[in-house]
């Protein structure tokens, strides 16, 4: 089979999109005789942040000539991005060959697709020698598969409310889930600035030691677009990420705390620190593409990670009219998420998501959830997202901006749509 076939085999291999608990991953990581996957291992957790901490990790570690895995999901284009080895996406190939070895070792053991793809980083991780490896949770955190590993370093990013229905409906429920990475006698860092209070008993509860955001580490913008880090031992003056979301400095303040976790066994010095602060990206994550009509791409999902949208927006005026081209996923919270934006969309056009599996919704269940909202907005319904970008940009002008967000779905269909479309 080739890559795209084994990824339809593992679809049918489970009757649901997401079972959690480790008890089937766990037992099939032990008839392959998995090892841990790196000398040094980071594993990161939360509702929103996750994949920028770990582009952050990932880019300040090889900055110190560090040989890094990264491991992170979804991915946007290719599948393959899902699995990057200094710096470097995993081959058809390598996945393949580790696909077959999982298939051979699983027996009649079901997986589910984030499983098989689990397996395969930490298999060809294992196999690569590498000096870190950095493992982004799928979803939650103590029944995630990426949870079979014990990392040296856990990293909790946010805890806000999103899959409900499976986490729990309240922050302090979804902190307990969000804690089960953490290991006794290992750093967890915590970068919000204000946890819940059950994150922070679980971890004294486990018997770890808690870095926390404004307590054991500090950060803040200075101006000439600075900012600054400092623990007890270090201060420094850094560049603004090139990510450009607010929440950036704060991963990046998370992930260098990490990386100083796992010192002196990956020494880092300054320059390190902010050639790879300076380097990090991430596609998606309020991904600007520049011309007479600036066009914004963010795979916002939740409401807390659409108030970070909203909040550049407002920092970040455009000189005319603002078009958001939105679709989501049927089991998120349409209203807010619609809602945090409401004051800098002028325009909204609605967009179906027909082909994004279980959870797909079509433009009219939508259009169902937001109509008072957007009663009195000007608005338009499209089948599609390429469709809904087709119609934003016929009636946009120079100096207008196009948002485009909703899902990791939503941005990855408005990439394909703007590379086939003529520019």
């Amino acid at each position: 089979m080739n890559l795209a076939e084994w990824l339809e085999h593992q679809q049918r291999q489970h009757p649901r999109e997401i079972a959690m608990g480790l008890e089937r991953v766990a037992a099939v990581a032990k008839a392959l005789g998995l090892r841990k996957p790196a000398a040094r291992v980071i594993t990161v957790a939360g509702t929103n942040g996750k994949g920028s901490t770990v582009a952050f990790i990932e880019a300040i570690a090889r900055a110190s000539g560090a040989k890094v895995g990264a491991y992170t999901s979804p991915h946007l284009l290719r599948y393959n991005e899902r699995v990057r080895i200094d710096g470097i996406d995993a081959t058809d190939a390598q996945l393949i060959a580790a696909f077959e070895r999982i298939e051979a070792a699983r027996g009649d053991t079901p997986l589910t697709y984030f499983e098989y793809g689990t397996l395969a980083a930490l298999l060809l991780f294992s196999e690569a020698g590498l000096d870190l490896a950095v493992l982004e949770v799928g979803l939650g955190g103590r029944l995630d598969a990426v949870n079979i590993v014990d990392a040296d370093v856990a990293v909790i990013t946010t805890v806000a409310i999103d899959h409900a229905e499976l986490l729990g409906a309240d922050r302090e429920t979804i902190a307990l889930e969000k804690a089960g990475i953490v290991r006794a006698g290992k750093p967890a860092v915590v970068g919000e600035l204000d946890p819940p209070d059950n994150l922070l008993r679980q971890i004294d509860r486990v018997g770890a030691f808690a870095i926390r955001a404004g307590k054991q580490y500090r950060f803040g913008d200075r101006l000439g677009g600075k900012w600054f880090w400092q623990d007890d031992t270090l201060k420094l003056e850094l560049k603004k990420p090139g990510l450009i979301a607010p929440a950036q400095t704060a991963n990046a303040a998370a992930a260098i705390a990490a990386l100083r976790a796992v010192v002196p066994a990956l020494p880092l010095t300054e320059d390190h620190i902010a050639s790879g602060v300076a380097a990090a990206t991430v596609p998606g994550r309020m991904q600007r593409i520049g011309g007479p009509i600036d066009i914004v791409l963010d795979v916002a999902h939740n409401p807390q990670a659409a108030q970070q949208l909203a909040r550049w927006l407002m920092t970040h005026r455009a000189a005319g009219a603002t078009q958001a081209v939105f679709a989501a996923l049927s089991d998120k919270d349409i209203p807010n998420l619609v809602g945090a934006l409401m004051g800098q969309v002028d325009v909204w056009r609605l967009a179906g998501l027909p082909d994004a599996g279980g959870r797909a919704q079509d433009v009219d269940t939508l259009s169902r959830k937001v109509s008072g909202l957007l009663s009195r907005t000007p608005s338009s319904r499209h089948a599609t997202v390429a469709e809904a970008l087709d119609a934003a940009r016929r009636h946009a002008h120079a100096g207008d901006r196009i948002i485009v967000f909703g899902s990791f779905h939503t941005v990855a269909q408005a990439l394909h749509a703007l590379n086939a479309m003529p520019a």
